[in-house]
């Protein structure tokens, strides 16, 4: 009888690593931009999608969403403090070294036209979060400000890899099944853009 009190079922240890994992994970994503974040979400959305829990979907896109906004405040927070020091930061150098200059510029003109609602589109556009970022640390944008762009563009974010996810788990039986397609998709998204512009160039 006290050993099926105690009984801990797989799925509930999957939950019990699996959320913080998530959370930290997309926090450090957040802060330094080569972690496929969104990979991750759609696979922890695939794992859920799998489970009797329900609502281990919507506390996916909890985690997600509140990690990313987190992340992002961190960062342009850090950001901030490296404009008004005379000697810069490191996160701030990493923030400049990931935004080239067309794409810097490209953000400032959005920036201008669309205020912080281009923040949104920012976490859509594989390698848009920076630049835009950037380009709302030279607009001198209160953190107060940035903030109200960012909540909407964490759960856009978070929503639509979660949706790439669902869909992978729907596909298949298995779950690693599912993870693969739904990490092989989130690559390809996020590389697209670049490989798309290498090809313009050598065909220009």
């Amino acid at each position: 009888m006290l050993a099926a009190a105690v009984h801990v079922t797989p799925e509930s240890t999957q939950q019990a690593v699996g959320y913080p994992s998530l959370f930290l994970l997309v926090v450090i994503g957040a802060l330094v931009p080569v972690v496929p974040t969104g990979a991750l979400v759609s696979s922890a959305a695939v794992v859920a999608f799998h489970q009797t829990a329900p609502f281990a979907l919507l506390v996916v896109f909890g985690v997600a969403a509140l990690a990313a906004f987190l992340g992002d405040m961190a960062l342009y927070w850090l950001g901030r403090r490296g404009m008004r020091s005379k000697n810069g930061s490191r996160w701030l150098a990493a923030i400049r070294d990931r935004a080239p200059e067309e794409r810097l510029a490209q953000a400032q003109a959005k920036l201008a036209d669309h205020g912080v609602m281009v923040l949104v589109l920012s976490r859509l556009v594989p390698a848009g979060r920076i630049p835009v970022m950037l380009a709302c640390l030279m607009a001198k944008m209160p953190l107060r400000q940035f903030a109200r762009g960012d909540v909407p563009a964490c759960l856009a974010w978070a929503v639509t890899y979660q949706l790439i996810g669902i869909l992978g788990g729907s596909l298949f039986k298995e779950p690693w099944e599912g993870v693969a397609v739904a990490v092989a998709v989130t690559v390809l998204i996020s590389v697209a853009p670049s490989l798309w512009r290498k090809v313009r160039r050598a065909t220009a």
